[in-house]
């Protein structure tokens, strides 16, 4: 599309419901020298609109991770249609991209600080045998797990805690306080776990080392009660290893 032919209007904000595969991505915020999400999405709104786009996603995702419902929104003066703009966007981007659904919201709507609540969640392939087709989305265990001891476990993780034990030391959060609204251990006849984590925020890998040590719970390493004494300590050292980030899925972004 040429650009200077879409027509320039009143500033519009739209926002977005993305789908992506993250394991091509050095994650989701735009990084020198590094193919990310939001770049992805920047350049081809870019080359609609003509203008110098910004995305604003409701979280940053890390390398690796896959998001299934991310939330976020730009400003824009084009006045393309939204079906059209919506089309255009998907017929410039890659296939492991994908915009679900575009609308127009009200100006002061903002991806990142209106999120009320995340949910994360994490696969885990659990038998003798590693999943090819499972290589990318879920982390092989091969020892078995007892999924009523991790269910416990972050039954226990429940309410809002200092999860400084749970955060990757390099953080930098100040804050490390947030509140884990619900959470379920679920496994299906075939060997995969599903863990699901609902919370009002997340510290940096704090979903893939909670599952690294609920990893360590399930296989009898620790007792599941021993994750309140994690959560005391305010100990990342103490805590299980991080999970790899191509099981992690962002789940939905809840508003309101």
């Amino acid at each position: 599309m040429i650009m200077g032919q879409n027509g320039q209007g009143a500033l519009r904000n739209l926002r977005m419901m993305l789908s992506y595969d993250g394991s091509g991505y050095h994650g989701w915020q735009r990084q020198k020298g590094q193919i990310t999400v939001q770049q992805v999405l920047e350049e081809a709104i870019g080359r609609i609109t003509g203008e110098d786009i910004r995305v604003i996603g409701s979280g940053r995702t890390d390398a690796g991770v896959h998001a299934l419902r991310q939330v976020a929104h730009f400003k824009t003066r084009s006045q393309i249609g939204i079906a059209n703009l919506h089309r255009g966007i998907n017929s410039l981007l890659p296939e492991d991209v994908v915009v679900k659904e575009i609308d127009q919201v009200d100006a002061a709507f903002h991806a990142r600080y209106d999120a009320g609540s995340k949910i994360y969640c994490y696969q885990i392939w659990n038998g003798p045998v590693r999943s090819p087709l499972c290589r990318r989305y879920a982390w092989f265990v091969r020892e078995p797990l007892a999924g009523g001891r991790m269910g416990e476990a972050l039954t226990l993780l429940t309410g809002t805690h200092d999860f400084s034990s749970f955060c990757a030391a390099d953080s930098g959060n100040r804050n490390p306080v947030r509140t884990i609204i619900a959470g379920s251990v679920k496994s299906d006849s075939g060997g995969m776990i599903m863990i699901t984590i609902e919370a009002d925020g997340f510290l940096k890998h704090m979903v893939r080392n909670i599952v690294g040590t609920l990893v360590e719970i399930g296989s009898g390493r620790r007792s599941a009660e021993a994750i309140l004494g994690l959560l005391e300590a305010k100990d990342r050292c103490l805590a299980g290893v991080t999970a790899p980030p191509g099981g992690l899925f962002l789940m939905e972004v809840k508003y309101g």
